[in-house]
């Protein structure tokens, strides 16, 4: 009966380290998506003041859509959404 229970307690303490392990990934994503988008958001702020500065009428808005699609793809998601406006421009 003793041996049933040292059984069980390996299995459950294996579970709980697995469990551990994937939340510590599941954390380091979300990290990841949080930094993309703040990154991303001062990215969309600095390229609207310099093109502003320059005097080009075209500037991307900051909003969940922005926001959502740089956090997502990153540095692509970023050109992709100066590239349809500059698209838009012509």
């Amino acid at each position: 009966m003793e041996l049933y229970y040292g059984i069980g307690a390996i299995a459950g303490i294996c579970v709980l380290v697995l469990l551990i392990g994937v939340m510590k990934q599941k954390a380091q994503a979300v990290f990841v998506f949080a930094l993309r988008c703040i990154a991303g958001s001062v990215g969309i702020s600095v390229v609207n003041e310099l093109l502003k500065s320059q005097g080009i009428a075209v500037s991307a808005g900051i909003n969940p859509a922005s926001v959502l699609t740089v956090g997502v793809l990153g540095i692509c998601g970023f050109a992709l959404i100066y590239g349809i406006l500059f698209y838009k421009f012509l």
